[in-house]
């Protein structure tokens, strides 16, 4: 139950008072009526005795009384009611007492928090606790108990009296017979001998003193000084002043009048007894004085709409009409009327009832006695036993079974009644059980009930609680109340007790139970006020039933309902509302959503309903469409009464919903479609969805063009652009919209419901502030254009809201006019602890830009350009760049995921492009189909302008720099060259885009972005961008492979006219290049022609091409393979960051040769093969400077260590170009396509691809968790270490010796030893011939070397050395001098053998090919 301000213990104690009659003679009457009060309620704020009482019990024990109160009543004699049930004037009353205490406004909630509920109710009920109150007073007197009866009476007569004496005599004669005539059925009275207290009352203000003082002496001596009292008030004279404050105690106690004034006339006459304040006038209270001056009122019609104030203000001014009470009396008459009462208590009420008690227990004792003798002796005499006493089930219905006064059980119950109301709860108990027990046997349910409640309550009000509170007393008393004897009152009366006491004890499951047993449909005021206090006790519960709470809620609200107490129906629902919102009980919401609206409508709450009826329709509601429909109805029907109301400004509609947080923002215009030929850039639209890995890659993009502008820094306040703004963008900046650009705003609407909406007459209502922040301006958007007015300086705007015309489909459609915010919540935050624990959102930014100046808008165009394409086919495309705004753009650049597919050329800086570079023809169209590449007739640096059949022509070298949009292999924005670096206003720009196909078959996606900044400065936007992305659909064409191994041909036979200066033939290799047509006739293919093989390198370059076709053309068809073999050199390394490109063409008739060095085929290349050379150095100790130094004893080369240095001995930087042509038929035409392929030659033996290879599968391997250990040393291999020294045998290849004469023929030979590694090597050359390899084979005859058998040198990086040999023979033939066996060391040791002992290990060398010498004899 809900908490109360009484505890228990009070609230029973206040429950069941002494009651006390009053008798008035007419001239004390005038006395009190001077303070608009009559002499009982003169005395009623003062019942309550501050100090503490004694009695002394039947044993003589002292028992002392606390905080006693007693009730003072007029006599009054009408008829009571029947006592089983409440009549009607009884509910009309206990109604007005319910309706008129409403929460109090402005008192802060109750909360309480269960599980995830947080719940916001009233702790108190006031309104339960007046109910309860006035229900008990209400209770008539009964015969079964005496509770209810008086116990004295006071007679009070005024001093201005002729004979008071007299008068008083007249009272107790008046009191005599309405107790003892039996013409009177009411008052009932509690003993014969009721107690009679003479009070002389003396008006200070009128009488005589002394005369009231000789009176008051008289009486003491007639009635003695313990039953009488002189009660001296009105001692004002003149009115209250102004700024005199006296209390006026009685207000809250005459509340009940002004109920009354409420009732008929002919229902007062039972109320004014129920009450307990009715006076004796003659006939009727209608002209009683207390009486309200103000005609009844009827009842409210539930149905109806009720008053603004409701039935408070009326109990307000009801209550200010009757005028204050008081007026006359002092403070000091205040503590007269209280030490009255205290006398009249301690000396007369309380001795009175002592000695009641102790008549009644002589009495008792004595019968008691006698009649236990004679019972035992009968039992005895006759054989029977002891009857087992009988329960309340097995008793018969005997509830009209009536005891004479004089009965023993009624003496024991009026001596129980008469303890309990003086405290004294141990004897009353005992008393009430011995009743108990006597009632029982004589099966008397009405007196066996009211015995056992109190005996109940006597238990539970002991001091120490000897005994526990006997509950299963009270549960057997309701139950006799309710079913056995059919009264309800008493039995809510001792259900409200025990809820109470249960309550007390924290039996909060029990007292809910008890509560809801007693709802029924006779009275639906007690079922809503009990299902209420039900629903208290179990949120009360130590652990909270919240759903119980909620569902009891909702019983209670519809019992009030239908009580008529639409506020407390309305209260109750809101409470429930708390544990169903949002908990996906939609149908129960619904109808707590539902009932709310309607009760707030009625109670003139248009708002809240307005807003219950939002709930039902914006949710995702499970009714059906009628039950929808009707609800839309009810909805539109209380809207439209609330927007008559308020004409100033549109309601806000719930309906359609509105996904704020789906709203898209569009800044700039929509996309221009392509005109003609021209193919327009995507750029961005609302059509397209938002892809997070793509707007990743697009800042990605913007990064590097805003690097390339600023000299490859990206400014720390640099932003990307965003065009669309969604949910998922960066939406905490706020946006930036340009001067006479339109905004685009997409708003998304959902109709939630299964009834169809019509919307019309949509617009958007926005306002901005200027910059000078002057008063806002505010405009309408009508949904079906795209831009409104102008606006010509800096202004923030905000698009705030959606005027809507909403209409439901029926047949009488309702149309109603209102509006929606439109705001967008950040996403939640999530940084910080308060922001974790707390539920907080950024901000967003969306509907908030910032108006700039104007700025440059370029729309760019595409003409031919291929939606397919060969694996490394090269076209010719043409772009054209328009500015079709106010404002010169400037800085145009482009940068793109796939840089290797596009080039603009005439960026690459080369030698020989710059007065060759293919002009820009006016119109793509009327340009004629010629070659993407640039020719030259004759090569240059050959002064022979013709060519000599049977020989290919020599090899061009150009030296060449890496194109723009490469920087150290990382791509960056390239620069598109404009006329003046400038695009004006209106001008367009069409320039020729060189694109090649990608090496890997299938579709492609490739993205441009355009970059471009304003050539005017000081704009709040940096730069603009314009987006493009193509699918290039791409087939294969030939698959080259490549691979390289060392050549051993002797120097002289190759050095001339065709080495350069420092070219260093003896290292020499071959390439060969493998290349296989895998088209399988795809895109109408017919073959494909080998034309040009270039090569670019720091050091190597293809000096020589043994063309195995001679004058035949190399033609592939489908699945067809050509080989190729090139002989390389190593060349002088260039300064700078250059390569040197070498065209080495190698097929006749060759009229034109390829440029390789000028756009496109340089572009592609160094855009395909973005190697850096300073890395490749790096890595490989020093490539291009060969500068060797000693550190710590270990020789060194380019900083590197031995290991890095054996390593370059087997690595290349040599990249090979190979340039075709493709025949293709399409629409009965040949075509001639071109391409080239690129392979990168990085090590020595080891085969490099045009195409990726796919990686094979690694196998599962199980996982060993053990510490990381470090990377180990890669050390050489032997065969790396069996390369370093390069060896040839410089000879004649006949030699004629005249063996006749000289036996001996002794020749010349010569051993060449060429270094092949960048570090000092020691080298051994063993001539012996023990063991010969054997790869050599002796042809005919031994032969020896003549001197030393073995030599020792050392060869400085890269050095040529010769060594002079003298070959001895004896008879002619063939012979192989191949057999010196050459072992090689590196001076300083590795790593490994540094561990191992620190002494370098020769490794023997790969041995020469055959060297034949024939020796003929001479004769």
């Amino acid at each position: 139950m809900a908490q109360c301000v009484q505890s228990v213990q009070e609230f029973i104690q206040d429950s069941f008072v002494p009651m006390v009659a009053v008798l008035c003679s007419e001239d004390a009457e005038k006395v009190t009526r001077k303070n608009n009060l009559n002499f009982a309620e003169l005395l009623r704020p003062f019942c309550r005795l501050t100090s503490e009482g004694h009695i002394r019990d039947p044993n003589n024990q002292v028992q002392p009384v606390k905080n006693l109160r007693i009730s003072v009543n007029n006599v009054c004699t009408r008829p009571a009611p029947a006592t089983g049930s409440l009549s009607p004037a009884q509910r009309r009353l206990l109604g007005e007492v319910v309706s008129s205490i409403q929460p109090p406004e402005g008192v802060t909630a109750n909360i309480i928090t269960a599980g995830d509920h947080d719940l916001s109710f009233n702790a108190t009920t006031p309104w339960f606790e007046a109910y309860r109150e006035s229900f008990l007073q209400s209770m008539p007197a009964s015969d079964h108990e005496f509770l209810n009866h008086y116990l004295a009476c006071l007679l009070v007569v005024s001093s201005s009296e002729a004979v008071p004496v007299e008068q008083f005599l007249k009272l107790s004669q008046e009191q005599h017979r309405i107790q003892h005539s039996g013409d009177y059925t009411n008052p009932r009275w509690f003993i014969p001998n009721t107690l009679k207290y003479y009070v002389l009352l003396h008006d200070t203000s009128q009488g005589d003193e002394q005369r009231a003082d000789a009176v008051y002496e008289d009486m003491k001596q007639r009635y003695g000084s313990q039953g009488c009292y002189l009660l001296k008030i009105n001692s004002r004279t003149s009115p209250t002043g102004a700024d005199e404050q006296i209390p006026d105690p009685w207000s809250q106690y005459l509340h009940k009048n002004n109920l009354l004034s409420q009732v008929s006339a002919g229902e007062e006459m039972n109320l004014c007894y129920l009450m307990g304040f009715a006076d004796e006038m003659p006939d009727s209270m209608q002209s009683h004085p207390l009486q309200l001056d103000c005609p009844p009122s009827g009842g409210l019609d539930s149905l109806g709409v009720l008053p603004p104030g409701g039935p408070t203000a009326a109990r307000a001014a009801a209550l200010a009409a009757a005028g204050t009470h008081g007026d006359c009396l002092t403070l000091n008459d205040h503590d007269h009327i209280r030490q009255f009462l205290q006398e009249f208590t301690f000396r007369g009420l309380l001795p009175h009832i002592e000695k009641n008690i102790r008549q009644l227990n002589d009495q008792l004792v004595s019968r008691k006695g006698l009649s236990r003798s004679l019972f035992s002796a009968t039992k005895k005499w006759f054989g029977g036993g002891k009857a087992p006493e009988k329960s309340i089930a097995e008793l018969k219905s005997t509830s009209g079974l009536l005891y004479p006064p004089e009965a023993p059980e009624l003496q024991i119950r009026k001596m129980a009644d008469l303890c309990f109301l003086v405290q004294h709860y141990e004897l009353a108990y005992s008393c009430y059980h011995t009743a108990k027990k006597d009632f029982l046997s004589d099966q008397a349910l009405l007196y066996a009930a009211g015995a056992l409640e109190m005996a109940a309550v006597s238990a539970f009000l002991q001091a120490g609680a000897p005994r526990p509170y006997p509950a299963h007393y009270m549960d057997t008393a309701i139950q006799t109340y309710r079913d056995g004897c059919k009264n309800m009152v008493l039995a809510e009366r001792c259900a409200l007790l025990s809820a109470e006491v249960l309550k007390s004890q924290g039996k909060y499951s029990d007292a809910a139970t008890l509560l809801i047993k007693m709802t029924s449909e006779d009275s639906d005021l007690r079922s809503a006020l009990l299902l209420e206090q039900a629903a208290h006790c179990f949120i009360n519960m130590r652990n909270p039933m919240v759903r119980k709470f909620a569902f009891h809620m909702i019983l209670a609200g519809h019992r009030f309902s239908k009580a008529g107490q639409k506020r407390h129906a309305l209260r109750c629902y809101c409470q429930a509302m708390q544990v169903y919102r949002a908990r996906g009980w939609s149908l129960a919401e619904d109808h707590i959503n539902f009932t709310i609206g309607r009760q707030s409508f009625t109670l003139r709450q248009p708002d809240n309903a307005v807003e219950a009826f939002r709930h039902i329709l914006t949710n995702d509601s499970q009714q059906t469409a009628t039950q929808q429909g009707a609800f839309l109805r009810e909805y539109l029907y209380v809207y439209k009464s609330v927007s008559a109301e308020s004409e100033a400004s549109l309601p806000k509609l719930p309906l359609p919903c509105i996904h704020a947080a789906a709203t898209r923002v569009y800044f700039g215009h929509e996309r221009r479609l392509a005109e003609g030929e021209k193919q327009a850039a995507t750029n961005v639209s609302l059509d397209q969805e938002y892809d997070q890995e793509q707007a990743v890659m697009w800042c990605q993009l913007e990064e590097q063009a805003v690097a390339s502008a600023h000299r490859g820094v990206v400014p720390a306040a640099f932003q990307p652009s965003q065009c669309c703004l969604n949910s998922q963008t960066d939406n905490l900046r706020t946006p930036l919209a340009v001067v006479e650009e339109p905004i685009i705003v997409e708003v998304t609407f959902q109709n939630p419901l299964k009834v169809s909406l019509l919307l019309s007459d949509l617009s958007l209502q926005w306002s901005f502030t200027p910059r000078d922040l002057s008063s806002p301006q505010q405009g309408d958007l009508p949904s079906d254009e795209a831009s409104g007015e102008p606006i010509t300086n800096d202004k923030v705007g905000s698009l705030v809201q959606l005027y809507i015309t909403l209409t439901a489909q029926s047949s009488q459609p309702l149309v109603v006019r209102g509006q929606q915010d439109l705001e967008i919540r950040g996403p939640r935050l999530n940084s910080t602890k308060e922001d974790k624990t707390s539920v907080s959102h950024g901000q967003d930014q969306r509907l908030h830009p910032l108006i700039t100046p104007p700025m440059p808008l370029m729309e760019v165009f595409f003409l031919q350009f291929p939606t397919a394409l060969l694996c490394g086919e090269i076209t010719k495309a043409y772009v054209e760049f328009c500015n079709v705004s106010g404002v010169a753009l400037r800085g145009l650049r482009v940068a793109s995921t796939h840089p290797h597919f596009f080039t603009f050329g005439g960026v690459g800086g080369t030698s020989s492009s710059s007065s060759s570079a293919a002009s820009t023809p006016l119109s793509p169209t009327s340009a004629e189909v010629c070659s993407a590449y640039h020719t030259l007739a004759t090569p240059p640096g050959d002064p022979h302008h013709h060519l000599h059949p049977g020989h290919p022509p020599p090899p061009v070298y150009l030296v060449s720099s890496p194109v723009e949009g490469l920087v150290r292999g990382k791509a960056v924005a390239v620069e598109i060259p404009l006329e003046g670096g400038v695009l004006r206003p209106g001008q367009s720009a069409q320039l020729p885009l060189w694109l090649r196909g990608p090496d890997q078959e299938g579709v492609h996606e490739i993205n441009f972005l355009f970059y471009y900044e304003s050539a005017e400065k000081g704009g709040r936007i940096s730069h603009r961008v314009l987006r493009h992305n193509v699918f290039i659909c791409a087939s294969r064409s030939l698959s080259v492979c490549a691979t390289a191994c060392p050549s051993s041909v002797p120097s002289a036979d190759h050095r001339g006219r065709d080495a350069e200066d420092g070219d260093h033939l003896n290292d020499g290799m071959l390439v060969f290049v493998d290349v296989e047509n895998v088209n399988m006739s795809e895109a109408g293919v017919r073959e494909f022609h080998i034309i040009q093989v270039s090569s670019c390198s720091r050091q190597w370059r293809l000096h020589k091409c043994i063309n195995p076709y001679k004058d035949k053309d190399c033609k592939l068809t489908s699945r067809e393979r050509a080989k190729l073999c090139f002989r390389a050199a190593r060349c002088k390394p260039l300064k700078g960051n250059h390569r040197r490109i070498a065209c080495t063409p190698f097929l006749i008739p060759l009229l034109r040769q390829i440029v390789s060095s000028t756009t496109p085929c340089a572009d592609f290349f160094f855009r395909c093969c973005p190697s850096d050379p300073v890395k490749k150095e790096g890595r490989a100790g020093g490539l291009s400077h060969p500068s060797s130094r000693t550190t710590g004893g270990h020789w060194t080369w380019g900083g590197g260590p031995i290991e890095a240095v054996v390593r370059t001995c087997n690595e290349l930087d040599l990249n090979i170009i190979v340039l075709w042509k493709a025949y293709v038929v399409e629409d009965n035409k040949q075509l001639i396509l071109e391409g080239q392929l690129h392979v990168t030659l990085q090590t020595v033996g080891k085969e490099a691809f045009s195409l990726p290879q796919k990686e094979e599968a690694q196998e599962m391997v199980l996982l060993k968790f053990k510490p990381d250990l470090p990377p180990p040393v890669i050390q050489p291999s032997v065969e790396q270490l069996s390369t370093l020294i390069k060896t040839n045998l410089h000879y004649p290849e006949t030699y004629s010796h005249p063996f006749v004469h000289e036996r001996l023929c002794v020749v010349p030979v010569t051993l060449t030893m060429s270094n092949c590694a960048l570090a000092e090597v020691e080298v051994l050359i063993d001539l012996r011939h023990k063991t010969i390899s054997p790869d050599s084979t002796e042809v005919h005859g031994t032969f020896t070397w003549l001197g030393q058998t073995q030599y020792r040198r050392r060869l400085r990086p890269q050095e040529v050395a010769p060594l002079p040999l003298r070959a001895c023979f004896l008879h002619a033939g063939v012979y192989n001098l191949s057999t010196p066996r050459v072992f090689a060391k590196f001076t300083t040791p590795t790593r490994k053998e540094e561990e191992e002992g620190g002494v370098a290990v020769e490794t023997s060398q790969q041995a020469a090919s055959p060297a034949l010498i024939i020796i003929t004899s001479q004769a």
